[in-house]
């Protein structure tokens, strides 16, 4: 069975303190490497466990965002002669990137978990997106993870430094860096986000050539991957997330496509990802000024002069309606759970007077 240096995987002092109540209790430390239907595969010095969760965690767990993600560290009652264990906690997360579920209004999905870098990743073809890509960076900079924009097949591009310039207008402080699978053109300049210890996870749409690239880096064919369609677009080949090591000494968690990019909570984000609209806000004459109407407002000065583009005006006010939205929604949630929490109370406190009486 092969065993894992925790260091290799990202582990420090910080972690071995944080972990120090668990290893007295007799677990042993392990990284979330894939995450099935109900089960973890998990990388220890043990080797790698298939893993279930312990039942206190679900029932602790406020939502499935408190349960492990790949990318997690968590502790493990190990049972090595099985290949097995049990997860019974999980360590603090240094970083995460969460979305909002496509199935729920207001629940959280943790894609990824303790990510240092995170590469966004569009091809150059059909599907670059600027509105997208605002999107991806307004998640990311809320992770706490520094994003790298990657745009990818710049082998089958017309005109690559057209396409870099118009990701650079929107990137705002992340690096851009246009690649080739094929030919190898960018992937040096990847290579320096890569460091050992380093954990990168790679987000985009279906088929933009993520597993292609992780196989480019690695050396070896990793992950599968299918040709593009007749029409230019991607075909989605991974299904699950998945930790991988590098020959390098890096890690990089490859993803499924996302065909939707919903936004959790991100206020922070927004405004790291909008940078150069917030900034803008600080110029208005007014300090409540709306942005529509008023005189001396630095965004409609902006807009005229054409150094703020109406989409992307358009695209940050969209991007705030619909986190307050999200808020609202959360905040009407919580109520109704907290309602629902005091009635039960109040019924187990009723039926225990009654019982006491008779």
């Amino acid at each position: 069975m092969t065993v894992y240096d925790l260091t290799a995987l990202g582990w420090d002092d910080s972690l071995t303190e944080q972990f120090e109540p668990h290893r007295r209790a007799g677990l042993i430390p392990g990284r979330v490497a894939i995450q099935h239907r109900g089960a973890y595969d998990v990388l220890t010095e043990a080797g790698e466990l298939r893993c279930d969760v312990a039942g206190r965690l679900y029932d602790e767990a406020a939502s499935p965002a408190d349960l492990p993600a790949v990318g997690d560290w968590v502790a493990i009652a190990a049972r090595p002669d099985e290949g097995a264990g049990t997860v019974q906690a999980v360590l603090p997360r240094r970083t995460k990137f969460s979305r909002k579920t496509a199935w729920q209004a207001s629940e959280e999905q943790v894609l990824a978990a303790n990510v240092d870098v995170a590469l966004i990743v569009t091809s150059l073809n059909e599907d670059l997106n600027l509105r997208r890509l605002e999107r991806y960076l307004t998640l990311a900079w809320e992770s706490g993870a520094g994003p790298v924009l990657v745009l990818t097949k710049a082998d089958l591009a017309d005109d690559v430094p057209a396409a870099v310039g118009a990701v650079e207008s929107v990137a705002f402080g992340a690096p851009v860096i246009a690649v080739s699978s094929v030919t190898g053109e960018g992937l040096d300049e990847l290579r320096k986000h890569l460091r050992p210890g380093v954990t990168a996870a790679l987000l985009g749409s279906s088929g933009v050539g993520k597993s292609t690239l992780v196989n480019r880096l690695a050396g070896e064919e990793l992950l599968s991957t299918r040709e593009i369609r007749d029409d230019g677009r991607g075909r989605h080949t991974t299904t699950r997330r998945e930790l991988i090591q590098l020959p390098g000494g890096s890690l990089v968690i490859d993803t499924p496509g996302m065909r939707e990019v919903q936004l959790w909570i991100a206020d922070e984000g927004l405004e790291e990802a909008f940078s150069d609209v917030t900034e803008l806000f600080e110029h208005c004459r007014f300090s409540d000024c709306a942005h529509s109407s008023e005189p001396g407002c630095a965004v409609k000065e902006a807009l005229a002069e054409g150094t703020l583009t109406p989409e992307r005006w358009e695209s940050y006010q969209k991007l705030q309606r619909e986190l307050a939205h999200l808020e609202r929604r959360i905040d009407k949630r919580a109520a109704a759970e907290e309602r629902k929490r005091w009635k039960a109370l109040s019924t187990f406190a009723r039926e225990a007077g009654r019982a006491k009486r008779r």
